[in-house]
């Protein structure tokens, strides 16, 4: 017993040393894992973007101005907004309908519902974009009622919103899911046994519940519509002026040389992708917040 009470003190040392040494292994090893992160974000994140501000006013104010304010510049932005807002929409109701159905609902089909929402992360866009052109183009066996009632798909604006719907579509319904399952479906039930009527259950009980993710989706869609490109690209015929988003301008600038207007162009993106990330971070902020109460 007196061997074990003086072995003791020099284990409990022992054992502190041993301690002392992982904690400053493990510091040792968040501070480089720290480091790489930010080396590996600067190169890749903000040195781009330093380059496309100064690439943009590398010759003055002036000619920023008059890059973006060009007749193509202005139709490439109307255009994406137009798409992206459309784009929200169908897919803001599409993925509220796909959510509630396969988590309030039981019925056949439903593993392949889920699977087929998830299909625009797997298809290329540009694979996606080619479907379309076969689907509704001259080759196409409805292109002779499209074109009898004067309905143009690919090359018009229609084809820029089907490409930005198909390729956005996963994002709302892919945020709303797990909060529809997590909350069961009890409270639902208790107040359609007390009478309550679908869209009134709907609103007092299931839209509290998601609508912080239901935002998320939304600005992640809005992010992903705005910078789509391959699908767009291979729908659009790049007619300027008309078919021609902000993505595809500045491929169009590109490749004219015209390397600052192309820039300048591009800033726009970056400073509707930052806005979109400052939505992004207060939403999910304020949805942290909200669920810790």
């Amino acid at each position: 017993m007196a061997a074990e009470a003086k072995a003791a003190p020099v284990l409990a040392r022992e054992g502190s040393t041993d301690i002392h040494e992982q904690t400053k292994g493990s510091k040792s090893v968040k501070w480089l894992l720290i480091a790489l992160s930010v080396l590996f974000l600067f190169v890749m994140l903000v040195l781009p973007l330093i380059t496309v501000v100064s690439e943009a006013f590398k010759k003055g104010f002036s000619s920023y101005t008059e890059a973006i304010s060009a007749d193509d510049t202005q139709s490439a932005v109307w255009l994406t907004l137009e798409a992206t807002v459309i784009a929200v929409i169908i897919n803001t109701v599409f993925g509220l309908f796909a959510a509630w159905a396969v988590t309030k609902f039981r019925f056949k089909g439903k593993k392949l519902l889920v699977t087929l929402i998830d299909l625009p992360v797997t298809v290329s866009p540009i694979i996606a974009g080619l479907i379309y052109v076969l689907t509704f183009g001259r080759q196409s066996a409805i292109y002779p009622f499209l074109e009898a009632h004067d309905l143009r798909v690919v090359y018009a604006v229609p084809g820029i919103i089907l490409a930005t719907v198909f390729v956005t579509f996963p994002f709302i319904s892919r945020e709303v899911l797990p909060v529809l399952e997590a909350q069961g479906t009890d409270e639902e039930e208790a107040a359609a046994m007390m009478g309550a009527k679908g869209l009134t259950i709907f609103r007092k009980i299931t839209l509290p519940h998601i609508k912080w993710a239901l935002l998320y989706g939304i600005v992640l869609c809005a992010a992903r519509a705005m910078g789509e490109f391959g699908a767009v690209s291979v729908l659009s015929g790049h007619l300027r002026g008309q078919t021609v988003t902000l993505p595809l301008q500045v491929e169009i600038l590109f490749g004219d040389n015209k390397y600052v207007p192309a820039f300048a162009v591009s800033s726009i993106l970056v400073v509707l992708a930052v806005i979109l990330l400052i939505l992004r971070s207060i939403v999910e902020y304020i949805g942290k917040r909200k669920g810790q109460r």
